[in-house]
């Protein structure tokens, strides 16, 4: 068993440390969000930090990396436009994907450098990756800062969502499966999502008989 201290996780070089901590949160959605600048200018970037913060209002939120230096041009596009899309990423084109991470110029489309088609549905705004077959539009509604690392974190609410019939299960879960999603670990390892096993909703007056096991032993 390898044992870290903080000290010297602190220690370790940029990318080890980067890989080490990125990899400990496990498998993590694979989202590509697409957004478009007031000059009509789109872009496309890989993020695997979406998640579900309600529904009801139905809200995402994602991290985005400290703004400054170095141009974050999904953040800018969002605060200039107030509209983006999140795109589930395909196991059919997740090399493309990938390398939506790379730091092109503003005036480059990643879209176009990667091979990706941009799609507009029911006069939303931001571009829809064709390809993915679960998209959402998203309209922003609220950044929260993360003081500590400079991070932020950006909540919008679904205006559009498009999910392919035959993945929606009778219950309205989405089957991620049938989907054909990628999941994410890691920085740059990228994973097939199996079949998945459900259980009833828990109650604490319905359990299994969890020590059957061991009395069978």
């Amino acid at each position: 068993m390898k044992h870290y201290t903080n000290k010297e996780i602190g220690e370790l070089d940029k990318l080890r440390r980067a890989n080490l901590i990125n990899s400990l949160s496990g498998y993590k959605p694979a989202n590509l969000i697409g957004t478009i600048s007031g000059a009509k200018q789109t872009n496309l970037a890989i993020f695997s930090s979406v998640v579900h913060l309600g529904s009801d209002p139905p809200l995402f939120g994602f991290i985005t990396r400290p703004t400054g230096e170095v141009p974050r041009h999904t953040y800018e596009n969002i605060m200039e436009t107030g509209v983006y899309t999140i795109n589930h990423v395909h196991e059919s084109f997740v090399e493309k994907a990938h390398y939506t991470s790379a730091k092109f110029e503003r005036e480059t489309s990643e879209f176009a450098a990667c091979g990706l088609t941009e799609e507009y549905l029911e006069n939303f705004a931001a571009p829809f990756v064709k390809e993915s077959r679960i998209k959402l539009g998203l309209r922003f509604v609220e950044e929260m800062p993360v003081k500590l690392n400079g991070t932020i974190l950006i909540i919008g609410e679904i205006e559009h969502l498009f999910v392919p019939e035959n993945a929606l299960l009778e219950n309205s879960n989405v089957d991620l499966h049938r989907a054909g999603d990628a999941c994410i670990s890691g920085l740059d390892g990228y994973h097939a999502v199996e079949k998945a096993v459900r259980f009833p909703f828990a109650r604490p007056d319905d359990l299994p008989d969890f020590d059957a096991d061991r009395r069978t032993k």
